[in-house]
């Protein structure tokens, strides 16, 4: 089932669930295009098909979300909106919060983490490396403290970890930027089985909460949230 916040002849906003792809899932599993475009067409079958020439309904991608991630995300529905909603978010004008549970807590309660990336395709992992790396791109993102707690450690038995929950703002778009910047800061993502040092059990606990962004017809900004659940998340 879909969980539309919004939609008109422009756009559409929606909750992505965790385990989903944002776009192009493998083979034949469904992906969040496949359910946009099957909403669109529940909703008005004759005018999609009509209007697209027998063709699906154009969606059209403007950001991801990895696939573990859930989280508010805005599709375009014509490809003039796509165009308008891309080249915000090249000029860093979309505005993307998220909330994160952490393992351990970062030194201080607020701050600006400023890195540089470097993708590795063969195996779908970035890292920090240095500024002058060939291919590292900047990755900056701002963060602060919102709740911090003391949880049973599932490795060490009968001791205990601190868990924390963190808001991020992100300020560039890298390829696994949260997870890769929080491990290399200290505090990996609960949950997280390629970035954390040790994996905790469970879910990774991740969510794109807050949405931003004008509007491509009316100019309006227009703003969106959706709250952070299951898993490390019910812990605060």
């Amino acid at each position: 089932m879909l969980s539309v916040l919004f939609e008109d002849s422009s756009l559409i906003v929606v909750e992505k669930p965790a385990g989903i792809e944002s776009q192009s899932a493998r083979g034949f599993e469904e992906d969040m295009v496949s359910r946009i475009r099957e909403h669109i067409h529940k909703l008005s079958p004759k005018k999609s098909t009509e209007s697209s020439n027998g063709q699906p309904p154009y969606v059209g991608v403007i950001h991801r979300l990895d696939r573990p991630v859930s989280g508010v995300m805005v599709y375009a529905k014509t490809q003039k909106a796509a165009a308008f909603l891309s080249r915000q978010v090249q000029e860093g004008k979309m505005k993307k919060i998220y909330r994160a549970v952490v393992c351990g807590k970062p030194v201080d309660n607020s701050g600006t983490y400023v890195d540089f990336l470097l993708k590795d395709q063969k195996i779908n992992c970035s890292r920090i490396v240095d500024k002058s790396t060939d291919g590292g791109k900047l990755a900056r993102m701002n963060y602060h403290v919102v709740d911090s707690i003391e949880v049973k450690d599932e490795k060490a038995g009968e001791g205990l970890q601190v868990l924390t929950l963190v808001e991020i703002e992100l300020l560039t778009g890298r390829h696994h930027q949260i997870r890769v910047q929080m491990a290399g800061h200290g505090t990996p993502l609960y949950g997280d089985r390629k970035y954390g040092k040790s994996p905790s059990a469970g879910p990774l606990a991740l969510c794109a909460v807050r949405l931003k962004f004008v509007h491509p017809l009316t100019g309006k900004e227009m703003s969106f949230s959706m709250k952070e659940k299951g898993g490390a998340f019910e812990l605060f």
